[in-house]
């Protein structure tokens, strides 16, 4: 298991969300993703006898580390939280998704998240199913891998990339480590916005498509409307452009009566969401953990639906 360490973004806002206020509260939460288990211990320490805490993650070491967690009130789930639907309907009081890659995930060379180390491609969060990013790149066709990195890096260089992929692979073999990929990003890209690496788009747009994040969070949002009582909060806290958008538009989506114009006597479609605030990280925050700069926590609660 790694040891290294994780800063929680947010820790107190998002539990204090989540909660809405009831720092002694006896329902039954759910820590989307566990992580490092920073929102998980907080959320232990503000519940109250009765309360339970429900976490997910697919990573093998956080499995691991939310283990060591000796609280009768608290399980871990190893699966992503896609699964929050198997959960009984309107039984969760909160639920919590602390979106993107844990500082341990980042940090590990062996994962292959960061192009700041010399590692495999991986990038599973999952280690133990599914393909690695290098298995994948060794065999998918230059079309389809500049259509990843546009599409989940927003990447303007895209087609550039994908073509030097397949070149050095049909030259000198697959594309294996990390080193690698971001040397032969960086030698395709010429220019970047200032303090950007060349190969920070590609790599998160890797991560983003081998682990299907999007996806995912768009069935766990979905999900969680199911599960959640009346009353009960969503609390969503993302990193990048991709993940918010999608966050934002459910969020609306759901917060709104909706009127079929075809049939102007029936009644409405009712909302079944509240949205509650929109928070970004404080000054303080940013300065002692900058990878909390880009973050955005959007909180909603969930309305009680009549025929």
């Amino acid at each position: 298991m790694s040891t290294l360490n994780h800063t929680t973004v947010m820790l107190s806002e998002a539990v204090e969300a989540l909660l809405g206020g009831q720092w002694a509260d006896a329902g039954t939460y759910v820590d989307a993703t566990y992580g490092r288990g920073g929102h998980s211990r907080l959320l232990l320490s503000s519940l109250s006898a009765k309360g339970r805490l429900i976490a997910f993650d697919k990573d093998v070491e956080a499995v691991a580390d939310a283990k060591t967690i000796e609280d009768m009130r608290f399980s871990i789930r190893h699966e992503g939280f896609a699964n929050l639907g198997e959960l009984p309907e309107s039984s969760i009081a909160g639920v919590l998704m602390d979106l993107g890659v844990s500082s341990p995930q980042i940090d590990s060379p062996e994962r292959g998240f960061s192009f700041r180390f010399d590692g495999p491609l991986d990038m599973r969060m999952d280690t133990t199913r599914g393909q690695s990013v290098a298995e994948w790149l060794a065999l998918a066709s230059g079309d389809q891998i500049a259509e990843v990195i546009r599409d989940y890096g927003e990447e303007r260089f895209a087609v550039p990339i994908a073509k030097a992929i397949v070149a050095r692979r049909q030259e000198r073999g697959p594309i294996s480590t990390t080193t690698d990929l971001a040397g032969l990003v960086a030698g395709t890209v010429k220019t970047r916005e200032q303090g950007q690496n060349p190969a920070t788009r590609t790599f998160q747009a890797l991560r983003i498509f081998i682990n299907a994040e999007l996806a995912e969070l768009e069935q766990a949002l979905e999900a969680s409307l199911q599960v959640l009582k009346p009353g009960g909060r969503l609390v969503v806290i993302s990193f990048h452009s991709l993940e918010d958008r999608i966050v934002k538009q459910f969020i609306v989506k759901h917060s709104k009566e909706v009127y079929d114009r075809r049939m102007p006597f029936a009644l409405p479609v009712l909302m079944k969401l509240k949205a509650i605030e929109r928070v970004r990280p404080s000054a303080s925050e940013v300065a002692a953990n900058p990878r909390s700069r880009s973050a955005i926590m959007r909180v909603a609660e969930r309305m009680e639906v009549t025929a």
